[in-house]
C-alpha cells in the first residue's frame, strides 16, 4: 500500500514541476497540457485535494514567476471544473478521455471569456459580451487541441505502464 502512495506522490509531484515548465515553454497561446493534468489528476487521485492541489499549485507557481492577473480566479475555477470530471471518471475510456477533455476546454473557454466580459474589457452590454467571445474564438482551438492531445499523452502513457507493469509482474 505504501508503495502506491509513493508512486502516486512521484507522478503528482512530476506533473507539477512540467506542468509549471510547460508555461514558460515558448508555445503558442493557451497550449498547456494543465488542463491535461486537472483530467488526469481528478481521474487518478481519490484524494480530491490532492487532485485539485495539482493544476492549481502548477498554476500558482507559474503566475507567481509570470505575472498575476485579475481573472485568474477564473482560470483556477475552470481547472477546478476539469479535476471534477476526473473525478467523475471512474474508468478512463478513449472516448471518456477525448470526451471530457472538449469539455474541459469548452468550460475553460465559457468561464475564462465571461470574467473576462465581466472585467469589462468589452463593457458591458450582451453586444459587448458577444464580442468577447467572438475575439477569443482564435485561442480556442490551441486549448482545444494541447487539451486533447496531452489527455491522449497522460492517459495513454498511464495505460500502457500500467500494461508494462503488469507484464513484469507476472514474469
Amino acid at each position: 500500500m505504501k508503495n502506491k502512495f509513493d508512486i502516486k506522490f512521484i507522478i503528482a509531484i512530476v506533473l507539477i514541476i512540467l506542468s509549471v515548465l510547460s508555461r514558460f515553454l515558448s508555445l503558442p497561446a493557451n497550449f498547456s497540457p494543465i488542463m491535461a493534468v486537472a483530467l488526469f489528476s481528478g481521474m487518478i487521485f481519490a484524494n480530491k485535494k490532492i487532485a485539485l492541489l495539482i493544476p492549481i499549485s502548477a498554476m500558482l507557481i507559474s503566475d507567481i514567476a509570470l505575472g498575476l492577473h485579475s481573472t485568474m480566479f477564473a482560470v483556477y475555477l475552470s481547472f477546478g471544473l476539469v479535476v471534477m470530471l476526473g473525478i467523475n471518471m471512474k474508468k478512463p475510456s478513449v472516448i471518456g478521455v477525448m470526451g471530457n477533455s472538449i469539455l474541459g476546454a469548452v468550460i475553460f473557454f465559457i468561464v475564462t471569456n465571461f470574467a473576462v466580459w465581466c472585467a469589462g474589457w468589452y463593457g458591458y452590454s450582451l453586444e459587448s459580451l458577444g464580442t468577447c467571445y467572438l475575439m477569443a474564438i482564435p485561442f480556442f482551438h490551441n486549448t482545444l487541441i494541447s487539451s486533447v492531445l496531452y489527455s491522449g499523452l497522460l492517459f495513454g502513457g498511464f495505460y500502457l505502464a500500467n500494461k508494462l507493469s503488469l507484464r513484469r509482474a507476472e514474469a
